[in-house]
């Protein structure tokens, strides 16, 4: 059986996988440290935490982790983004004189929201100015919902963002109305259904009523470091252990989505 790797954070989402995966006759293993204990290699790992974490133990793990492309919002057919998005260098945002959604594509160094100007961007120094960002016109997600997906099929999924905040009511249950879980479940159906859209064997997949334009995707993220909001963690687990691939088992369809 798999083994679930989680960090040294005790959140809310990793003790929900904790409790799914035991559920499921997984083992479990939290780090405590950037380094790899012992053995873990050998145990089916499967991760899900923070990028820099990832990024220090995913070789010695033995894994290669599957994310979506710096390129993949600005790729995707316009019927489904429904907004102007470009990927650029940091250095080539701050030139820009218009006012425009900047985002980090990867580490979050600098606040992604929307700004006057490049300038207005004002990063620190010590970023690298050949760092990749998506740059898109501004618009407004009313609502937005969170799908993990494996292998073009939606395993969990959950409300996300209503009118720019959390959607978690006083209960603390995310909460959508049946008319919004349908349109956004058919929204996502048929990006998943058309032969246009490339996508990862696993990968969170975040979409949304954008005001005056209708349902779109919002981003796409890597699942094993994406918060689970509602989703049901035993169906993220599948999109985890997708996503979590053996480095001598890549094949040429995983290949393009290593990190």
């Amino acid at each position: 059986m798999p083994t679930l790797v989680l960090s040294h954070r005790y959140s809310s989402d990793s003790n929900a996988l904790f409790a799914a995966a035991l559920a499921s006759g997984w083992d479990v293993e939290r780090l405590h440290s950037f380094q790899c204990p012992e053995g873990l290699a050998t145990r089916e790992p499967v991760f899900y935490g923070e990028t820099l974490l990832a990024d220090a133990i995913a070789a010695d793990l033995g894994i290669a982790l599957l994310e979506p492309t710096s390129d993949w919002l600005p790729r995707l057919p316009a019927r489904y983004r429904l907004r102007d998005i470009r990927l650029m260098t940091l250095e080539e945002a701050v030139q820009l004189s218009e006012r425009v959604f900047v985002k980090p594509t990867d580490e979050k160094c600098f606040p992604a929201r929307v700004y006057e100007r490049g300038a207005a961007i004002d990063p620190d120094p010590m970023i690298d100015r050949d760092l990749p960002v998506l740059v898109s016109e501004p618009v407004v997600f009313d609502i937005e919902f969170r799908f993990f997906v494996v292998e073009r099929s939606i395993a969990a999924f959950s409300p996300y963002i209503r009118g720019g905040a959390i959607a978690r009511d006083a209960g603390g249950d995310w909460t959508a109305s049946e008319d919004e879980i349908d349109a956004a479940t058919q929204s996502m159906t048929a990006l998943l259904a058309d032969p246009d859209v490339e996508l990862p064997p696993a990968v969170v997949v975040d979409v949304g009523h954008m005001v005056g334009r209708g349902w779109g995707v919002v981003e796409a993220n890597p699942a094993w470091a994406s918060g689970l909001c509602g989703a049901d963690p035993r169906g993220v687990l599948s999109v985890l252990r997708r996503a979590a691939v053996a480095r001598n088992h890549v094949t040429a369809a995983d290949a393009k989505w290593v990190r």
